[in-house]
């Protein structure tokens, strides 16, 4: 495993732990100011969305594990696959449990960090 795999293995469970915290800000801090989110069914959005959504979920218990499948680097750009099994839990609530493949794309900045630059989210 190269150094990069490494740095984004490590993101996506920095991604799934801040998730679970409910840490909004370090969640934000792993992607790029332009990212585009896409998901079955609805246009796509950008970071801003992904804040207001996010937002409105708290109290939101979230458990769950991110199993990255696949990885390419190339240069200062990557790609990945992942499947994702996520249980959500609203405060007065049933669980509702989701699972299924993401691809992603990611981009190396210019301090060296990987950041989440698109993402095609088909968890179900």
């Amino acid at each position: 495993m190269t150094e990069d795999e490494r740095a984004i293995r490590e993101l996506i469970d920095m991604w799934m732990e801040a998730s679970r915290r409910g840490d909004l800000e370090t969640v934000l801090g792993l992607m790029t100011d332009d990212i585009v989110f896409m998901t079955p069914g609805h246009e796509p959005f950008g970071k801003d969305e992904f804040r207001a959504q996010s937002q409105t979920m708290s109290g939101i218990e979230m458990n769950g594990r991110a199993e990255v499948r696949e990885i390419c680097v190339l240069g200062d750009w990557a790609w990945i696959r992942n499947y994702i099994d996520l249980t959500v839990t609203p405060p007065d609530g049933e669980p509702v449990h989701r699972a299924g493949y993401t691809l992603s794309i990611l981009q190396k900045g210019g301090d060296g960090k990987w950041r989440l630059a698109r993402d095609a989210n088909l968890v179900g």
